[in-house]
């Protein structure tokens, strides 16, 4: 083999500080004597434990009464899908399957647990043969069908 052509060579430098030195007080002091750029920023809250720390809003949500829930299918309506459903000679899991929904979520309307929901309202409606507006209106607190209901 031949003989390579490398030289060895020796570097020799000074590390630089180390990040906790980098940022103690007197390396910042340091560095701005020697006309370098030095950028500073305090972290809030840095190094205290204020994970739960009071805001301006705490009292007013204490103060906040309100009750956010959201509304319900009326019973009126559970009863007339019942009454259509049962009309038809239909299980709820036959009525499911027809509207390509689970057995449980004609369960929840027919209780007055589920949310009202328009798309799986007009399902049913068209399922059992009601007239769309009456379940929608029964859905919405109305009392009756708007005039000009064709079914």
């Amino acid at each position: 083999m031949a003989e390579s052509d490398w030289d060895t060579v020796t570097v020799l430098r000074k590390k630089g500080p180390t990040a906790a030195q980098a940022k103690s007080k007197q390396a910042i002091l340091a560095a701005q004597r020697r006309g370098e750029d030095v950028e500073t920023s305090k972290k809030w809250a840095a190094g205290q434990n204020k994970q739960h720390s009071v805001t301006k809003n705490t009292a007013k949500l204490d103060r906040e009464t309100e009750e956010l829930h959201h509304d319900r299918v009326p019973l009126e309506v559970g009863k007339a899908i019942q009454q259509g459903r049962q009309g038809q000679g239909l299980t709820q899991r036959d009525l499911a399957t027809k509207i390509n929904e689970k057995p449980q979520v004609i369960a929840d309307y027919e209780s007055g647990r589920a949310i009202p929901n328009n798309q799986v309202l007009g399902k049913i409606e068209r399922a059992i043969g009601k007239c769309p507006a009456d379940l929608c209106c029964l859905a919405r607190r109305r009392v009756a069908a708007p005039p000009g209901c064709s079914w």
